[in-house]
């Protein structure tokens, strides 16, 4: 059968807005993405793929770029004997839920954001997270996949393992056409944040967020990618500028941060209120995330130097404190 990839838009509950999810009319009918856990989404998923002649039923399988609620909620809404899930290991406990994993997850949050040194606003950091969860799904993967993987019934196309948003990201590699079915990866009319999330359970070292979604991103460049269909918003079409534009964005952000310590050390909240004013108690997960991610930036690069002062983390930049 010729392939052919659909576009359904369906509206979330969140500041990014609509997302995109896409189904692949191939050997499988497949699904990349789902959408958020809403009667909303859930309606217009189902009219949208309506319009083009299938039904819900006939999707034999879901690939999920990644865990975020507003790409897998609606997987609730579907789950059954015959469709089969596909997504990346670090996923698993992510799309499961079990009480071992919430314990691991709060835990995770409380500490980074102490570090950070959010005091008052803690508890309205953690409601913020765990509500965004129940916008997510609860659901076993069928299949796990990893970096180079094709997947039953989609000929040619292969997995690209491209963390950075999320530790469980996933991009769809299409090579003969230059496609990327790309999640969250690469959004045309916004960067994506590099979020901060918890290491898998047994594993101690925070991931280094920021310093991944870089590597990712060249990832874009090294296979040459023609076309994303992003997550959000429009096809982006010959990504490979905007991605060295977002690289450079990344570390202007960076020196402004850097600017910012050079006469005093400071916490991490106190760097992320200086830089998002107007918005941090609104976003305070995203706003953390991108403070954070241009810190670690720093470190990589030795132009900072971290001092814990009673489990409150200082940044200021390299010999300062020593001046």
């Amino acid at each position: 059968m010729s392939e052919k990839i659909y576009c359904f838009t369906l509206p979330t509950p969140f500041t990014v807005g609509d997302v995109n999810v896409y189904l692949i009319a191939a050997e499988k009918l497949t699904l990349v993405d789902i959408g958020p856990k809403t009667e909303e989404a859930w309606v217009q998923f189902r009219s949208q793929i309506e319009d083009i002649g299938y039904r819900v039923e006939d999707i034999e399988q879901v690939i999920l770029t990644h865990h975020h609620p507003d790409h897998v909620g609606l997987a609730d809404y579907i789950k059954n004997e015959d469709v089969s899930f596909v997504s990346l290991a670090y996923n698993l406990p992510w799309l499961r839920k079990d009480q071992e994993f919430l314990t691991h997850h709060d835990q995770f949050y409380e500490k980074v954001y102490t570090e950070m040194g959010i005091q008052q606003f803690h508890k309205k950091a953690m409601s913020q997270i765990r509500r965004y969860l129940d916008y997510s799904c609860t659901i076993t993967v069928d299949t796990v996949v990893q970096e180079g993987d094709e997947i039953a019934g989609l000929t040619g196309w292969i997995v690209l393992e491209t963390p950075g948003h999320a530790q469980g990201h996933l991009s769809l590699f299409k090579k003969s056409e230059g496609i990327l079915i790309g999640g969250d990866h690469v959004i045309k009319h916004i960067s994506s944040n590099a979020l901060i999330e918890p290491p898998p359970i047994g594993v101690e070292e925070r991931p280094k967020t920021l310093l991944q979604y870089r590597e990712s991103l060249k990832k874009v460049i090294e296979y040459n990618v023609k076309v994303v269909y992003a997550g959000h918003g429009e096809v982006v079409y010959n990504p490979l500028e905007l991605v060295q534009e977002r690289l450079i964005k990344q570390e202007e952000r960076a020196e402004r941060i850097l600017s910012m310590i050079e006469a005093e050390a400071l916490s991490g909240f106190d760097i992320c209120k200086r830089l998002f004013p107007s918005i941090f108690l609104k976003e305070l997960g995203l706003t953390m995330s991108e403070t954070l991610g241009h810190l670690d930036l720093l470190e990589s690069e030795n132009k900072i130097d971290v001092e814990n002062k009673n489990g409150v983390l200082f940044y200021c930049k390299k010999g300062a404190a020593s001046q």
